[in-house]
């Protein structure tokens, strides 16, 4: 595995966030188009160490229904860590990722979009 990168900047971390999302996770994930009409779409705030493991997930949105995809998600969050060298970037160290669900409870990282 390759080192992980030193990210300096919010939209770095944002980019390089959801990439890792998509990979680590690679058999929960879809990477086309969204379907019209999602499953659910929850979203979290990930605040980060500066070694880019996981500090807290917050939950910003539960969807009404199949609220099972909240805690897809946050494993989600943690399979993908680390992160990045985030120790040049300023506090907070820290991405929001929207994840758009379908039928088969698979996700793709707003972020990839």
């Amino acid at each position: 595995m390759a080192p992980a990168p030193a990210l300096r900047s919010q939209q770095a971390l944002e980019r390089y966030a959801a990439q890792r999302l998509a990979e680590q996770n690679a058999d929960r994930v879809y990477l086309g188009k969204p379907p019209d009409i999602l499953l659910a779409v929850p979203v979290l705030r990930v605040d980060l160490h500066a070694d880019g493991t996981v500090r807290r997930i917050t939950v910003l949105r539960e969807p009404r229904q199949a609220k099972d995809t909240v805690q897809l998600a946050i494993a989600a969050v943690h399979r993908g860590a680390p992160y990045g060298d985030l120790s040049r970037m300023p506090e907070p160290r820290m991405f929001v990722e929207t994840f758009l669900f379908d039928e088969a409870r698979r996700f793709k990282p707003r972020g990839l979009q």
